[in-house]
């Protein structure tokens, strides 16, 4: 793919092909090649792309062959496990549930960008990859810089900046029609096409798929489309114009609680092997899979970017871009004689019974519920159960130009715009039986009794309002208001030797919330909160020689608190202790280049302080079981350590790579928390979490990996890859922590999870038909060992005494997600 081609993408792709990514295996003059081509593209666009041996950060860029070779049906970020101090798990196990963790941070404090636009929810910082399940179809490279990263913009990259480059308006002419298959009925279908540039200096490149099928997990079917289109035109050598649109609506069941290990034992399994498909959440309903927890949403985003080149020193480049997001995820409302319908009597395979729930509902005797309905049909949240729907749209408009002028420096500066309008509200998805659901959150219209219940599918068109009249709705409803205006500037120098930058950037975020349950008409606005955030940075690297080179970076970031920390206790309450969270980070690298073998080790030392986090909680609070959030603020973390990647190419046909990175990730001092109930979305306990000293869990503190992957002839290849995990801990279930008169001083550690190590086996062919047609074939088997180990759990439960109730050591009372056992998928493509 040419450099010239690449500069004409959606948001002006930008692919840097790293020699600190674990896949770079050319030699010293190929890196000074290059270099070349990045240097003409990298000051163009608005996507901030570290180039080895000058940017003074540590990064590791995934290309595109190996995402379409290696990803196969795994979710998107696991591609980056391979690189060092990145923890990416399926999550729960539904389709596009996965999450990622970078350096210890998860994904709301590590930023993700689609071609230098981030993409973080403005609220609360969330990424959620089933909105973007499309994107490993049209992705030309993935590069993850840990740490402060090299984007001059204002963003949450604490942890380290994703960034995603896709594809090109005018990639060559060709075609490409893909099917592939895959364990538990997985299937995907894929058909794209680019015409090339025109003479007249259009281009367009479009894609469109469909997969469906079930994960790996019981009780989670999934659909899911993505579609892409891309229009470049280039009237000049100094304009181009490019306009992009990309969706992925999808649907799918989820497993969203973690359950015991013991009942993975007591359900299908046994104390050898537990049950690792258990899921809780789901059973049937007239015959069909049911799951009370469902997924859907729709986020087409579009975008129109302008490169002008004004002349050969002075660029100016600008991208104006819109998110509709509409869609939400199911949930439960109400109880069977006090009972949540995930703690009623279950199937002898641990299955949700809820054909007996809708007996229940409509008066039916089911001996062991309890007692009989005495208002059949009529439920509300202490009688009857019904499933919900959690509504979280929204609307995003944004824009963001930088203006760049190089003589002996390069100085740029630069303007960032975004406002967001989030919709948040609950609605009836099924009464399960019941006739209507009366709720009492409305104090406009109370009680409210809803008699309408809604679909579970994306809407193809999200551009409308909202779903359901206020009269429909229970629980909550509320609108959250940001407004981002931002600066940055930033000085670089730059030789053969030495390159060195200085970087800052301020924002003002304006944020309003307006509640349309708990306040009389009249009230229901906020204030309006300004928060102002900056950054400062700066870093240097020095090629010692050809070989060799050393690197160092260090900054300070003021970061507005989330959404949910100006607004406290999900009320119009302004949080009168407002304070920035404070980041203060430093490294130092060295690199090592030759024909044969290139390698990168650094270390990193990251504080950061006041952090707020809002976290699910289901505990006994005040002798009474609760399902809610948790808001914590005033958290401290310290994160620190040491990576390594290398590679080696010892011969011709083959490549090895690999990576380590051990860290020590705790936190310090005993924030504040409140806990606010669920249904009635009222403050149960407030009170001090003892977490000083604790581990910072949800992540492998020590990771490493080693592949290969051979070029046995021209038409076929072979790879393999293990990746063990270590140092992984429990995060911590907000309610274990709480310091009460009963319990004053919790000091149970964070659980250790049982240490793993996954083999992963892939294995491709290519028929070249003529100079335009080919076949590929591709197989990949990833956990070949079937390996059985657990991926992440929330709680902190010690290993008893008696070792009978304990699995591997740790306690069977411990909620847990199982990692997938052996997984498998194949395709086939045909390339015209």
């Amino acid at each position: 793919m040419k450099s010239n081609s690449l500069r004409r993408s959606m948001l002006t792709v930008v692919i840097s092909l790293s020699t600190a990514s674990v896949y770079y295996s050319q030699s010293v003059k190929d890196t000074a090649n290059r270099e070349a081509d990045i240097e003409q593209v990298v000051l163009t666009g608005v996507a901030d792309i570290a180039k080895d041996r000058k940017t003074p950060v540590a990064v590791s860029t995934i290309k595109e062959a190996q995402i379409i070779e290696k990803l196969g049906n795994q979710e998107f970020p696991e591609i980056l496990n391979s690189t060092p101090s990145v923890y990416a798990t399926k999550g729960g196990g539904g389709f596009g549930d996965s999450r990622i963790n970078v350096r210890g941070f998860d994904q709301r404090n590590t930023a993700v960008m689609i071609n230098g636009v981030p993409v973080n929810d403005m609220e609360g910082g969330a990424v959620y990859w089933s909105n973007w399940a499309g994107l490993s179809d049209v992705t030309s490279a993935m590069q993850v810089q840990r740490g402060l990263g090299s984007s001059k913009l204002a963003i949450a990259s604490v942890g380290g900046t994703i960034n995603i480059l896709t594809r090109a308006a005018d990639k060559k002419r060709q075609g490409n029609v893909t099917i592939g298959v895959g364990n538990d009925g997985y299937h995907k279908s894929l058909f794209s096409y680019n015409t090339g540039k025109s003479d007249k200096g259009w281009a367009t490149s479009f894609l469109m798929s469909r997969t469906a099928g079930s994960m790996y997990a019981d009780g989670t079917e999934f659909e899911g489309y993505n579609y892409y289109l891309a229009v470049g035109y280039q009237p000049s050598a100094k304009h181009d114009l490019q306009f992009t649109i990309t969706g992925a609506p999808q649907v799918h069941n989820q497993r969203s609680f973690q359950s015991t290990i013991s009942d993975h034992i007591k359900y299908g399994g046994t104390e050898e092997d537990p049950n690792r498909k258990y899921n809780q959440n789901w059973g049937y309903l007239n015959g069909e899979e049911y799951s009370m927890t469902r997924n859907y949403y729709h986020k087409p985003v579009m975008s129109l970017n302008w490169d002008w080149k004004i002349s050969d020193a002075t660029t100016l480049n600008s991208v104006a871009y819109a998110s509709f997001g509409r869609g939400g995820g199911t949930g439960d409302a109400g109880k069977i004689n006090g009972k949540f319908y995930n703690t009623l009597p279950r199937t002898a395979d641990g299955l949700v019974r809820f054909d007996d729930i809708v007996s229940w509902n409509q008066g039916g005797v089911v001996p062991d519920f309890g007692a009989a309905n005495q208002t059949p049909g009529m439920s509300n949240s202490n009688n009857g159960i019904i499933r919900r729907s959690s509504i979280n749209s929204h609307n995003w408009l944004g824009i963001i130009t930088s203006l760049n002028h190089k003589i002996n420096v390069t100085a740029t500066v630069g303007f960032d715009g975004r406002t967001y309008k989030g919709i948040h509200y609950r609605i009836v998805t099924d009464f399960l039986g019941n006739n209507s659901y009366t709720d009492t959150s409305n104090i406009n219209n109370k009680p409210n009794v809803i008699t309408n219940a809604y679909t579970t599918n994306p809407t193809w068109n999200p551009f409308g309002g909202k779903t359901a009249d206020i009269k429909d709705q229970l629980a909550y409803s509320n609108d959250g208001l940001v407004t981002w205006l931002g600066g940055f500037g930033q000085l670089e120098y730059t030789n053969d030797a030495l390159s060195a930058f200085i970087q800052g950037s301020v924002s003002n975020q304006n944020f309003q919330r307006v509640d349309y349950m708990l306040y009389a008409p009249n009230e229901q606005k906020s204030e309006k909160v300004d928060l102002v955030g900056y950054n400062v940075k700066g870093g240097a690297n020095y090629n010692i020689n050809e070989n060799h080179n050393v690197f160092v970076n260090g900054g300070y970031y003021e970061r507005q608190p989330f959404f949910g920390a100006v607004f406290l206790n999900n009320r119009n309450d302004v949080n009168p202790s407002l304070t920035n969270e404070k980041v203060t980070s430093f490294e130092i690298g060295y690199g090592f280049r030759s024909g044969i073998f290139n390698a990168n080790l650094n270390a990193y030392h990251t504080s950061w302080d006041d952090i707020y986090r809002r976290l699910t909680t289901r505990a006994k609070i005040n002798g009474v079981d609760v399902t809610g959030v948790a808001n914590v603020l005033g958290i401290k973390e310290i994160h620190k350590g040491i990576e390594l990647d290398f590679n080696v190419k010892p011969a011709k046909f083959v490549t090895i790579n690999g990576m380590f990175s051990v860290g020590n990730w705790y936190f310090e001092g005993s924030p504040t928390a409140s806990f606010v109930e669920d249904q009635t979305n009222t403050v149960i306990q407030e009170g001090t979490l003892a977490l000083d000293g604790l581990k910072v869990g949800d992540a492998a503190q020590l990771t490493a990996a080693l592949g290969a992957d051979f070029k046995l002839t021209e038409w076929l290849n072979f790879d393999a890859q293990y990746r063990y995990a270590d140092k992984l801990y429990s995060a911590f279930e907000p309610s274990s922590r709480l310091v009460t008169a009963a319990k004053p001083t919790p000091s149970d550690p964070a659980v250790e999870l049982p240490s793993y190590g996954l083999l992963d086996l892939g294995a491709g062919t290519t028929f070249q038909l003529n100079d335009t047609q080919s076949f590929k074939f591709r197989v990949n088997v990833n956990n070949v060992l079937d390996k059985t180990y657990i991926a992440e759990s929330r709680t902190n439960k010690a290993a008893d005494t008696n070792a009978a109730n304990n699995w591997n050591g740790i306690n069977k009372s411990n909620e847990v997600f199982f990692g997938f056992g052996r997984t498998w998928n194949a395709s086939v493509s045909f390339i015209f």
